[in-house]
């Protein structure tokens, strides 16, 4: 009985997380073109929807909602349609679509979505080869060979996101990045757009008052026919084309100094307003968060780079070892197990809402910037097998974040995989990425990163 209440829990907030999906879809990515193939709607609510009920057991590991058995059995079926649905399911879907936008291929589009769908698959099983991500003792066809090389590409991209957020943060949030713009920057360059729009229109009406010109001096309508008058075209010229020639190549000249000058301005308007935005309460509550959470990211960097180059994971979870640290350095009497408990909680949900919130934000932003009517539909499923694969990641993550108690069931269900490689892995990708996006955007360079990225490439080869 108790097992199909808990089931009856599970399958109401499943289908409360499909509806959540597929609103999104609808009124965020789909808003301005027409849905003509629902089935990629319904695998992108279904992804969402089991990816945070993944999220969703972690939260009721912790706090001990619904049986242990119940929860193992759901935590064993999620596991096993997020990886069917992310493995064969869209990766088959992506073959089919892309073929069927192949009108050559329009016929036979089923045998060669088969074939890119098979080629997916040898080079996602060729994947897992470099890493040391398996025991031994698993077999060919256990649920952990999926899991594991699920899980090298989904922390790939979790480390990505976080390397892009750690240079992007300060940028975003701070103030102290802002240039100081003043009206009469705004006003300066206003005036050049115009001066230059002025020259552009000049310029076409005087080549308009040439074309009517030679248009009446019949030069347009006498041009010779046949081989020999296009090689009589080509080396005789009218006596008014060559200075059209020249007018044109201004004028082309001009529109492209329009744009970047209206570019500009617009940067500039922007520019005014977050200045003016900080000024405000909230504008300097977000200043705030970025100074911390810039020291946030130094620290991490800091870390990461600790984390390769004595080869360190940690055993305990932040929050206990926090707190233990704590009450031993202040010596009072705490109940560190009670409380790591519910501070860990609050923790792995603040992890939970803000990874959804931004991978949705990111996933908009990036699904405007390259969709198409065309393409609309293989981005979806893109974006589905994305996010998939860094919900499932960062359960493999989340679980060292959590005490001892509440590792085991994540363990048992995920198998005996290198849990302490993907810790690695994450931190190496971070520490790198990082690196390249701070000199893509001339931010500057940590010291940390300058010293310890070859050790790290080292140690990640020695780890290999």
């Amino acid at each position: 009985m108790s097992f199909l209440i808990d089931s009856s829990i599970m399958i109401t907030s499943q289908i409360l997380f499909f509806g959540f999906g597929w609103l999104f879809f609808m009124r965020q990515l789909f808003k301005d073109y027409e849905v003509r193939q629902y089935v990629v709607q319904v695998i992108f609510s279904v992804t969402f929807a089991f990816s945070c009920t993944m999220f969703e057991l972690i939260i009721f590991e912790i706090l001990g909602v619904l049986n242990s058995s119940s929860r193992y059995f759901h935590w064993k079926m999620n596991l096993c349609v997020i990886l069917l649905i992310l493995v064969f399911m869209v990766p088959f879907y992506i073959g089919y679509f892309i073929v069927s936008n192949i009108r050559l291929l329009h016929k036979q589009r089923l045998l060669f979505s088969c074939l890119l769908w098979l080629t997916f698959m040898y080079f996602f099983w060729k994947l897992g080869d470099p890493f040391p991500i398996l025991s031994p003792k698993h077999g060919i066809l256990s649920i952990e060979q999926l899991i594991s090389r699920v899980g090298v590409i989904g922390v790939t991209l979790m480390a990505l996101l976080s390397g892009f957020g750690a240079v992007n943060c300060p940028y975003t949030y701070m103030s102290y990045f802002l240039r100081n713009v003043t009206d009469t920057d705004i006003l300066a360059l206003e005036r050049r757009l115009l001066q230059t729009m002025d020259m552009i229109i000049s310029k076409k009406k005087r080549m308009a008052m040439t074309r009517r010109t030679m248009f009446q001096k019949g030069e347009v309508h006498n041009k010779p026919s046949g081989f020999w008058g296009m090689i009589k075209s080509v080396t005789t010229s009218a006596p008014g084309s060559e200075n059209l020639t020249l007018i044109q190549q201004e004028v082309d000249a001009l529109e492209e100094l329009s744009r970047q000058l209206f570019l500009e301005t617009a940067d500039l308007y922007a520019t005014k307003e977050r200045i003016e935005y900080s000024k405000t309460f909230k504008g300097k509550y977000f200043n705030f968060l970025g100074y911390f959470f810039s020291i946030y990211c130094v620290w991490k960097i800091f870390m990461a780079t600790i984390n390769i180059v004595f080869d360190r994971v940690g055993k305990t979870d932040p929050v206990t070892r926090g707190i233990e640290i704590t009450v031993n350095y202040l010596g009072i009497q705490f109940d560190v197990k009670f409380w790591s408990q519910h501070i860990s909680f609050i923790l792995v949900g603040i992890i939970i809402v803000t990874s959804i919130r931004g991978l949705l934000i990111t996933l908009t932003k990036f699904f405007y910037a390259i969709s198409s009517s065309k393409s609309s539909n293989v981005i979806v499923l893109l974006l589905a097998q994305i996010m998939g694969m860094y919900f499932v990641s960062s359960v493999l993550l989340i679980r060292m974040s959590m005490p001892l108690e509440y590792r085991t069931i994540i363990t048992e269900v995920l198998g005996e995989l290198q849990f302490n490689f993907y810790h690695r892995w994450f931190d190496v990708i971070f520490l790198l990425w990082d690196k390249t996006m701070n000199n893509l955007t001339g931010i500057g360079h940590f010291p940390v990163l300058e010293l310890n990225v070859f050790i790290c490439n080292r140690k990640l080869v020695e780890n290999l």
